[in-house]
C-alpha cells in the first residue's frame, strides 16, 4: 500500500498522529504527578485523545477523508492509548494487572489473526463490530471513572475492572467466530 502525502495528512489522520502523541504526555504526567493540577492534567490529556477519537470518523465521513492508512491509524491509537493507560494505572490499582494481561490476550489474538487471513487468505474484518466499539468505550468510561475519583472505595474499582475484564473476555469470544469464517470460507 503506497500512501501519498495528500493521504498522509488528512485531518482525520492528523487527529490520529495527536492521539498517538497524547500518549507519552499522559504517561508521563500520570506517573511524576504530585499534585491534584498535576494528576487532572493527565485527565486532560487522556480527555483529548477521547475527544479526537470521537471526532476524527465523523470528519473522515463527512468530508469523505476515509484512507486506508485512517482506518489503520485509528484503532491503533485506540489500542495503544488503552494499553499504555492501563499499565501507567497498574501503580494505583492493582487488579488493573488482570485488564492487562486480558487485553495482551485479546489484541495478540486479534493482531495475530489479522495478520495471518490478510497474508494467507487475503481477507480483513470489514470494520470494527458493534461489540467491539462497546469494549472501547468501556474501557475509556472505567478508565475515566477510575481516573476523576481516584480516591473511590476499592471495593467499586474492582467491580469496575472486573466488568471490563468481562467484556474484554466477551469481545474476544464474540471475535472467534469472525477469524474462523475469514479462514474457512472460500476465496
Amino acid at each position: 500500500m503506497k500512501i501519498t502525502k495528500k493521504e498522509a495528512l488528512t485531518i482525520p489522520n492528523l487527529m490520529g498522529y495527536f492521539r498517538i502523541l497524547l500518549i507519552p504526555a499522559f504517561a508521563w504526567r500520570y506517573l511524576t504527578a504530585q499534585t491534584l493540577p498535576q494528576y487532572y492534567l493527565s485527565v486532560v490529556f487522556l480527555g483529548l485523545s477521547g475527544l479526537t477519537d470521537l471526532f476524527d470518523g465523523k470528519v473522515a465521513r463527512r468530508f469523505n477523508m476515509v484512507t486506508e492508512l485512517g482506518k489503520f491509524l485509528d484503532p491503533l491509537a485506540d489500542k495503544l492509548t488503552i494499553g499504555v493507560v492501563f499499565l501507567c494505572m497498574t501503580t494505583h490499582y492493582p487488579w488493573l494487572w488482570l485488564l492487562v494481561a486480558i487485553y495482551i490476550i485479546k489484541e495478540g489474538f486479534m493482531g495475530i489473526m489479522g495478520a495471518l487471513t490478510i497474508k494467507y487468505r487475503n481477507r480483513k474484518l470489514d470494520g470494527a463490530k458493534w461489540y467491539g466499539k462497546v469494549c472501547t468505550a468501556i474501557s475509556y468510561v472505567v478508565l475515566f471513572v477510575l481516573l476523576l475519583f481516584p480516591s473511590m472505595p476499592a471495593l467499586l474499582a474492582n467491580v469496575l475492572i472486573f466488568v471490563c475484564a468481562a467484556d474484554m473476555v466477551f469481545t474476544l469470544v464474540m471475535y472467534l467466530p469472525e477469524f474462523k469464517r475469514m479462514w474457512t470460507s472460500p476465496h
